[in-house]
Formats: C-alpha cells, sequence, structure tokens
C-alpha cells in the first residue's frame, strides 16, 4: 500500500530501530505485558491515538478488537476489521477469554463497517451462525525458493535433510505431537523446531524436553533466515489446529517446499490438492513416506504448491483487494 502511494501507519508494541519501515511509518504505543489484556490494552491505547490523530480509514486486526472498531466510526474514521480465525478455540485461553472472544465475534457483525475473513470457511462460518456476509481477502506470501542458505550452517542443518515446523509454540499448534511423531522415525533426518511464545513456558518446556540429537530447536527466527529454511527443508509440516488462512503455510508452499498439513478445512483449502494431509494419528507414517520418496516426486510436491500460491495467493492481488476495500470505504461502500 505504501508503495503505490498511500500514507499508511501501522501501531506496534515492541522496538523496532527505525521510526518507519519500507514508507511506512511506524507508532508505538504502552500496553500491559500479560497473556489475556496484552492486544486488547495496546488497541485501546492505539484508538485513542488514532482518533486524535486521524487518518481517513482503519483497518483492525484480530476479532478480540471488534468493541474498540466503534470510537473511531463515532469520530468519521470508517473501519474494517480482520477477524482472523476463531480464536476462541485455542487451547492457551480460560474460560473467561473463550467467552471474551465469543462476544466478540457477535460484536464484530456490526461494531465495524465491514468484517474481512482471510479463509472461505471462516466466511461460511459468520454467514451460517450470524448471518454476517464478509469480504473475503486471503494472506499473501512470496514464491521462489532462495539462493542463500547462511541460517543452515549457523544450525547444523543440511539442504533437504531435515523436516521444518514453523509457529508459535502454543498447544493447538501442535509443536510437541510434530516432534513425538518425528521420534519415531529412524534415520539421520533432522527436524528444526522453530518458534516461541510469550505466554507459554511451561509448554515449551515440554516440547523442547527431548533426547533425539536429530531434533533442533533454535527459537524464533525472522526475515531471510526464515525463508532460507522454508526454501531448504526436505518438507514442511503445518500442524495448526486453529485459525484462517496461516501465514506460515502459504509462505512454506509459495517457496515450493513439500508441504504436510494437518487436515482442518482452514488448511485445506490452502492446500487446494497441491500438499498432503495427515492427522496427528498418522503423521509419522507421513514423515517415513515422505523420506521413501523420489527428489524428482518430492520437487513435483513442491511446483505443484509454488504454483498455487502464485495464481491465489500474490501479495499483488491481496493489496488489490485491500486498496479497492479501503478506498471504497472512503466513499461510504460497505460492501
Amino acid at each position: 500500500m505504501a508503495a503505490r502511494g498511500h500514507a499508511v501507519t501501522v501501531y506496534c508494541r515492541e522496538r523496532y530501530p527505525e521510526p518507519a519501515y519500507r514508507g511506512v511509518a511506524l507508532v508505538y504505543l504502552p500496553t500491559w505485558h500479560h497473556k489475556y489484556f496484552d492486544t486488547i490494552v495496546h488497541t485501546f491505547f492505539s484508538t485513542l491515538h488514532l482518533i486524535a490523530h486521524r487518518s481517513d480509514v482503519a483497518l483492525y486486526c484480530n476479532g478480540a478488537n471488534a468493541i474498540f472498531t466503534v470510537l473511531p466510526r463515532l469520530a468519521g474514521v470508517p473501519t474494517a476489521l480482520n477477524v482472523d480465525g476463531l480464536e476462541r478455540k485455542r487451547k492457551k485461553w480460560n474460560g473467561l477469554a473463550k467467552a471474551w472472544y465469543a462476544i466478540s465475534e457477535w460484536l464484530a457483525t456490526f461494531c465495524a463497517n465491514v468484517v474481512v475473513t482471510d479463509a472461505r470457511s471462516i466466511a461460511r462460518y459468520y454467514l451460517e451462525r450470524y448471518g454476517k456476509q464478509t469480504k473475503f481477502i486471503p494472506y499473501g506470501a512470496e514464491t521462489g525458493k532462495l539462493d542463500s542458505k547462511g541460517v543452515l550452517s549457523q544450525l547444523g542443518l543440511e539442504t533437504n535433510g531435515y523436516f521444518l515446523y514453523v509457529s508459535r509454540m502454543e498447544p493447538e499448534n501442535n509443536a510437541l505431537a510434530v516432534r513425538e511423531a518425528f521420534e519415531k522415525v529412524s534415520g539421520p533426518v533432522q527436524l528444526a523446531l522453530v518458534g516461541d511464545a510469550p505466554y507459554a513456558r511451561e509448554y515449551i518446556e515440554r516440547v523442547r524436553d527431548t533426547r533425539d540429537p536429530r531434533v533442533v530447536l533454535p527459537g524464533a527466527i525472522y526475515g531471510a533466515g526464515y525463508h532460507e529454511l522454508l526454501s531448504n527443508c526436505l518438507a514442511y509440516i503445518h500442524a495448526t489446529e486453529v485459525g484462517g488462512t496461516h501465514p506460515a503455510l502459504i509462505e512454506a508452499m509459495g517457496r515450493g517446499a513439500l508441504v504436510l498439513y494437518l487436515d482442518t478445512p482452514e488448511n485445506a483449502e490452502v492446500a487446494g490438492g497441491a500438499a498432503i494431509a495427515f492427522d496427528i494419528e498418522n503423521l509419522a507414517a507421513r514423515l517415513v513416506e515422505v523420506l521413501g520418496m523420489s527428489e524428482e516426486k518430492r520437487s513435483e510436491w513442491g511446483q505443484r504448491a509454488a504454483e498455487r500460491v502464485l495464481e491465489r495467493y500474490g501479495w499483488e492481488a491481496v493489496t488489490d483487494q485491500y486498496e479497492t476495500l479501503l478506498t471504497g470505504l472512503l466513499g461510504g461502500d460497505s460492501s
């Protein structure tokens, strides 16, 4: 959006060295670093700042923030809300947090000018449960493998010599189940479990509690290193249960990885026959199946995945849709 000439401001919690990134203005505001209040406290302060420093239109993310979209609307700033997935299903939340997300689903249907969903299955859910028409705009990803391999040598990995898992280390993302399935598979292949989470220390300790020397746990990796891992893995394992279109899934597909995905409606929608489904019980068997594939067969899967991302999840197409939506809101169009 910034490259197309729009003035874009993003509200941030964590400090970045510069006040702008690729033409995007960054505004840092305080929050309460608490598992249940981090997001909503920061969004509250961001909303106050937005009202005091008016933008033409605002895009909110995460259904929990639905209630805050009313305030800018009252101040004359139209709002769109990307609700993400069905967050109330996440195992990390207690009963009160799940109740807040359930209420927020309902609030989303009338608090914002328009609701954005990034998966067809989530759009169907809002239509069937609340009778709410939403605007479907998927997430985007780049395509093509990176030639660089610097992070591989740092982690002791070899090209096509490791399975890769990347996600927040939270129970519903099944990092522990992936590690346990991998440990049933013999051979010199490695497993790189990449990720972290701010409020999941106990679960992360369980994931790290392994004596298998083939398992590599480097924590979170971002930027070029992350994309190098996607570009050079034997296969990528996507094991999330909750959410809409997961960025890591389409990013792995876009980099031409052979992808194994947990068989949920949202993940299957993205995969579209260009990746291999599994459930937790048969994951070990799927890993053995991949190890027995020829390099040509694995490449065919990867090429199919990259082509699907190029066709359906390209960033230019996604940006076109957001640009149309947000400029339409300026003219009073909430369709």
